[in-house]
């Protein structure tokens, strides 16, 4: 299990998370052996720094072509009502590149329910508009 003990979240003078280079380096070079492990940890993790994480680890892997990231939408849908902004930030990218089918409601859900109860307080990241790119890919 991929532990997030490194993650760095998003602070007021920081909108970006840092994660531990190393750590995403050895999941890239793993490339489809890497995807049972997180699958596990997306089933697992109640840490959002850890969550977060695996997410832009599962992202990286697209974008070095690894093929079958999309079979981790089971673990990744977990996390479809999650009211985080950085999960859903980083889950909506990583559904923005898959086009799970099973995908394109839960993200017109999360962006409506954004809509309907704004964050109190000012966020790090504006999930909408990773969402919003995302059903756009979608409807492309």
């Amino acid at each position: 299990m991929i532990n997030g003990i490194n993650v760095q979240m998003p602070t007021a003078d920081r909108n970006y998370c840092k994660f531990d280079g190393i750590k995403v380096l050895y999941y890239l070079s793993k490339k489809e052996e890497a995807l049972p492990e997180l699958y596990d940890t997306l089933q697992k993790s109640n840490d959002e720094g850890e969550i977060c994480e695996t997410i832009y680890i599962a992202d990286r892997l697209i974008e070095n072509g690894v093929k079958g990231v999309d079979k981790l939408y089971p673990a990744l849908s977990r996390f479809n009502d999650t009211k985080s902004p950085n999960i859903q930030t980083f889950l909506a990218g990583v559904y923005r590149k898959t086009k799970v089918p099973d995908a394109f409601g839960p993200l017109v859900k999360m962006l409506i329910q954004n809509s309907i109860n704004p964050p109190k307080e000012p966020q790090s990241f504006d999930p909408n508009e990773e969402i919003g790119g995302a059903i756009l890919e979608y409807l492309a």
